[in-house]
């Protein structure tokens, strides 16, 4: 101890100058938004790269489980082809829900988050690629959350499993619509809230993306109905959905480009002014 104390009394004014120094960048960053994104941008680039080596590393002692949901999601548009009347009416397979080629970066995830009540993963696409905030991340499953920060090469991405996350969905057979978050307990489920009484639910059903925002299109996949309740105080349905996708074994995804997003959020601006 008495050591401890001696170094510290040597090195006081080392320690003080640090001290100041830190406090001074946690200040300047705080109080402008410039620094505070290069800061982000910054870190988000050193942590990718770490992420996407040691992500390498866990794939290649993956790949027979990789192989094998390649074989069978090659099946699966095996049978599709094979089932089909008319193959020359089938749909691309590089076509998702509507959204064409040209609008989708495929990616692939490095790092992946679902322990927390706020969780978030890494991509390794960024700025370089198009990627931007506010995309739509989706895989073969399902939608898997929302793009928040970007650097030149990697973007980190709001989970929907993430108390913060709020996306529009819908009953597929009804299309009674509501507000899809997360009450952060279990990582195979979500909740579909504010569903009005007025709809018919029945546990099964599937639940999909509502198409009333600009980030994901209408009719991706999210999951199916598990329980129903009713809150009494608003005389809604909560609605438990176990997910398509299991958000803790995550690969390839893909993010959508909205070519129409900086339009409508210009528009929505000035009705609000």
């Amino acid at each position: 101890m008495q050591q401890i104390f001696n170094f510290i009394f040597k090195n006081s004014y080392r320690l003080l100058f640090l001290l100041l120094l830190g406090t001074s960048l946690i200040l300047t960053i705080q109080s402008h938004s410039y620094h505070r994104s290069k800061i982000i941008s910054s870190a988000n680039f050193l942590t990718g790269g770490v992420y996407e080596r040691i992500n390498s590393i866990s794939e290649y002692l993956n790949l027979k489980t990789q192989n094998e949901e390649l074989a069978l999601e090659n099946a699966r548009l095996k049978s599709i082809i094979f089932n089909s009347k008319d193959t020359t009416s089938l749909p691309k397979i590089d076509t998702i829900r509507g959204v064409s080629k040209a609008n989708i970066i495929v990616s692939k995830v490095i790092h992946n988050s679902y322990s927390s009540y706020e969780n978030y993963l890494t991509i390794n696409s960024g700025e370089a690629a198009g990627v931007k905030s506010d995309m739509g991340v989706i895989n073969s499953a399902g939608i898997i959350g929302i793009v928040d920060k970007t650097s030149k090469n990697y973007a980190t991405v709001i989970s929907i499993l993430n108390v913060k996350s709020q996306i529009n969905a819908k009953i597929k057979k009804s299309n009674h619509f509501g507000s899809l978050v997360w009450n952060g307990k279990s990582t195979g489920f979500v909740q579909l809230i504010d569903v009005p009484r007025l709809a018919s639910v029945r546990k099964g059903d599937t639940i999909v993306t509502g198409g009333q925002s600009v980030i994901f299109p209408e009719n991706i996949g999210i999951g199916t109905i598990n329980n129903i309740f009713i809150d009494n105080k608003t005389n809604y349905y909560t609605l438990n959905i176990k997910l398509f996708n299991d958000m803790t074994s995550l690969g390839h995804v893909y993010i959508i480009k909205s070519k129409d997003s900086e339009e409508i959020k210009n528009l929505e601006k000035k009705e609000n002014e």
